[in-house]
């Protein structure tokens, strides 16, 4: 058995090179021979891992729902084993103009509500199910216009969730979702210009990314991973850039409660249809 753990990951952006560069660096000093590999969609990283090409991966929500569905289906477990802090009880926003005349979420009947690309959980499949929840059905009831930016990263690149705000405010559309960090982003940097826009609902609370390991994976390799990664200290000089790039401020114990609204969307949606049959075939 191989004493290096080797980690997938997804390459949404430029700065994922520099986090895992800088983590193997880390891991390496304290005795962890780490190493990873990048994917440019995290449907082939789920099959991959599943075919035993790295021991742990950096998982979106709607990743980790996939290899936990294929996990079942196969007689096998998936776990979570760590998250951040900052991936814990998020909600999505679905955002009007300041003037819109649009009061409810049943006001967006026959309206049109941009999203963001269709494999976003936090822009397109959990604010359509809040939209679907409340009596206004996705497609059928108001019409649904995605900005499909960099499909295969689940939306973890903003690019879509940012111009379904642009679109909003040049008035293409009448609504438009998006994670409330975002929200605050795209505000703070002028794409929604201050005063501009209203929240018009809030979703419910969920997780968003996980370290996933498969049954079958090197315990003693994945304990030291973890007792590393819960080692680190956000007022420590040396771990602090690297929790700056990663985006959180601690490390918590991986938890799955807080995927259950996107696993209802993707029931209600049929989202992982196609996906599962195609692995099921395998």
């Amino acid at each position: 058995m191989s004493s290096t753990l080797v980690l997938g990951a997804v390459a949404y952006d430029a700065k994922v090179v520099p986090i895992w560069d800088g983590f193997q660096r880390w891991f390496a000093a304290r005795g962890l021979d780490f190493d990873y590999v990048l994917y440019s969609n995290y449907e082939r990283q789920v099959e991959q891992h599943f075919a035993g090409a790295f021991d742990v991966a950096w998982n979106s929500p709607l990743a980790w729902i996939q290899a936990d569905r294929v996990a079942r289906a196969r007689g096998r477990r998936a776990r979570a084993i760590a998250m951040r802090d900052t991936d814990c009880g998020l909600t999505s926003l679905i955002v009007v103009r300041a003037d819109s005349p649009v009061r409810t979420l049943t006001d967006l009947r026959g309206k049109t509500v941009g999203v963001g690309a269709a494999d976003s959980p936090q822009a397109t499949l959990i604010p359509l199910l809040h939209l679907a929840e409340a009596g206004v059905e996705p497609g059928r009831d108001c019409e649904v216009r995605r900005f499909d930016v960099l499909l295969g990263k689940h939306g973890d690149h903003v690019g879509g969730e940012r111009d379904a705000a642009r679109a909003l405010i040049a008035g293409e559309v009448d609504a438009a979702c998006m994670i409330d960090g975002n929200h605050l982003v795209f505000s703070a940097e002028g794409t929604l210009p201050r005063g501009a826009t209203r929240v018009l609902a809030q979703t419910g609370t969920f997780d968003h990314c996980n370290f996933t390991v498969l049954d079958g994976a090197s315990e003693p390799l994945i304990a030291r991973f973890r007792e590393l990664l819960f080692s680190m200290r956000y007022d420590d000089p040396e771990t602090r850039p690297l929790m700056d790039l990663e985006g959180l401020k601690a490390w918590k114990d991986g938890r799955t409660s807080g995927y259950a609204l996107l696993e209802r969307a993707c029931e209600r949606f049929r989202y992982l249809d196609e996906f599962l049959r195609r692995m099921r075939a395998a």
